[in-house]
């Protein structure tokens, strides 16, 4: 619904790792996240959302691997751990994830956190601040959280580093 798609492809998953599948009405169908959402940003006539420069669209494409990689692969405690904290350094300078521009990666990386966040405590959410920062901008940009639930982010801190 972001990209204002007309209806007609179909979706589904196969094997055991439910990899998504879109079979177009007008082609073979295509197998993995990134191909699918690449594929679709550029059916909508979208491409400033897989970056403008050469150096934004590595970046985004660094990202979209990221999330197929360590989101989607990660299962562990560990590696959300991992996640979050990588994450959260490297948004401790930027408003999204390749910098000043909203991308597919900020899209496809909430639709891979959601159900992370809104497990975490107040106190996680505060340990990851960048994290919860951006993920509650995204969420509240027009057209992405779409059926998902709302996560809660209080505004005040519970705890300041003063002793």
């Amino acid at each position: 619904r972001l990209l204002g798609l007309p209806g007609g492809n179909k979706y589904g998953v196969q094997g055991e790792r439910k990899v998504p599948v879109l079979q177009t009405n007008n082609g073979p169908g295509l197998t993995g996240l990134m191909t699918i959402a690449a594929h679709l940003v550029r059916q909508a006539r979208k491409e400033q959302l897989l970056g403008n420069s050469a150096e934004e669209k590595a970046v985004v494409q660094q990202w979209l691997e990221y999330r197929v990689t360590r989101v989607n692969g990660g299962s562990s405690k560990e590696d959300t751990r991992t996640v979050l904290k990588d994450l959260n350094m490297h948004l401790e300078d930027k408003v999204y994830l390749a910098g000043n521009i909203f991308t597919l990666a900020d899209v496809l990386m909430y639709y891979g956190l959601h159900h992370i966040m809104v497990d975490l405590t107040v106190q996680e959410k505060e340990k990851y601040l960048n994290v919860s920062r951006w993920f509650n901008h995204i969420q509240h940009y027009p057209g992405v959280r779409q059926h998902l639930p709302d996560v809660v982010f209080i505004k005040n801190r519970l705890y300041t580093n003063a002793h």
